[in-house]
């Protein structure tokens, strides 16, 4: 881009901003890449255009740009190029943003996955789960010095983690704080190494946890375990442990939210004359009277016989969703009972509806 950005756009530096609009709107009708296909160097200048407009049509990053003649905090700054977080460091001392921790490093998160059945999602279970993770090293005890050694103190920082530096700016000397580069923070070094870990402090370990599934956990729910994941380097403090929960499918129900559904499948006939027949539930089962003249589809609820609320007290219901079987093969018994029942409410039935029957029959 041209240094001068009143340039690139054409108009004088007290332009005002409907100038710069008019200016831009101009260059851009005739320098977009629609109107000039395959021609990179419109394109390029299209872009410096837009670049140019960009900054000018802020009024904050257009007085930065008239007193610094640069976009601060937009590209370069008047600091020596550096980020606006070195801008704060020079100022503050290294306090203008979140400083690094001191001494060893906590270790990251971990996560595991743990497959549940419906009825433990929905009144809970306590399960044991195995996993691998870098634990402290059984040999040094987490130091990462070999046995009969201990750390000692980083020259570079003194045992503080960080080192102080001056830098030179407009405004004079500036003190800048930041991690020490030779112990990363930690303020001491090794020097005589474990065998087993090498200096780490960690080790990958295997063991077995037991974890609490409380009732009303909905698959796809995450459980964090805190200060169960992997420890730190050196002693540092262990990270958080995630255990995603996965329902398994269930062959009887369907959930929706803590509410359970079900599907129970009567007969023709019982469906007509009603009849009492025994519906599952997650625990037992339920007896459960079908009127007679039920029709297919009909929903019955049994209250308080779903999932447990997670957050609260009591349980869901389960909806008994009715449906009734029509038989596609009749022997020739039930046929001609069925014949004689459409005779008596005087429906007609053709011939050959009873010829399917026989078909399918033999």
């Amino acid at each position: 881009m041209a240094t001068d950005l009143y340039e690139v756009l054409g108009v004088s530096r007290t332009a005002s901003a409907e100038e710069l609009k008019r200016a831009y709107r101009k260059l851009a009708r005739e320098l977009h890449p629609d109107t000039n296909p395959d021609n990179p160097a419109a394109e390029a200048r299209f872009k410096e255009v837009s670049q140019a407009y960009e900054i000018l049509s802020d009024p904050e990053r257009r007085a930065n740009y008239d007193r610094f003649g640069s976009d601060v905090g937009g590209g370069q700054n008047p600091f020596g190029g550096g980020s606006v977080q070195d801008i704060f460091d020079m100022f503050f001392g290294g306090m203008g943003g979140p400083r690094q921790r001191r001494g060893p490093q906590p270790g990251p998160d971990a996560e595991v996955a743990l497959e549940i059945t419906l009825d433990e999602a929905a009144f809970g279970v306590s399960r044991d789960i195995t996993v691998t993770l870098p634990q402290r090293c059984h040999e040094c005890s987490g130091t990462g010095a070999a046995p009969g050694t201990s750390p000692v103190t980083c020259l570079e920082c003194a045992g503080a983690g960080e080192v102080r530096r001056v830098r030179q700016s407009i405004l004079g000397q500036m003190v800048t704080t930041t991690v020490c580069p030779r112990c990363q923070g930690v303020g001491t070094r090794i020097e005589t190494p474990c065998e087993t870990c090498r200096g780490d402090g960690r080790e990958n370990q295997t063991s077995t946890l037991t974890i609490q599934v409380p009732a009303g956990v909905e698959d796809g729910s995450t459980m964090r375990l805190a200060d169960r994941g992997p420890v730190g380097p050196r002693g540092g403090p262990a990270g958080n442990l995630y255990v995603h929960l996965r329902v398994a499918p269930d062959e009887r129900f369907v959930r929706e939210g803590d509410d359970l559904h079900y599907e129970a499948h009567v007969s023709f006939t019982q469906a007509v004359l009603g009849a009492s027949i025994t519906v599952p539930t997650l625990r037992e089962t339920h007896a459960l009277e079908i009127a007679p003249g039920t029709q297919s589809h009909t929903v019955q609820r049994l209250r308080h016989e779903g999932v447990t609320h997670l957050h609260g007290r009591g349980r869901g219901d389960l909806y008994v969703h009715v449906i009734v079987d029509v038989p596609t093969e009749l022997d020739d018994v039930e046929r001609d009972l069925l014949t004689q029942l459409a005779a008596h409410q005087g429906h007609e039935v053709p011939a050959s509806h009873g010829g399917l029957f026989r078909k399918r029959k033999r």
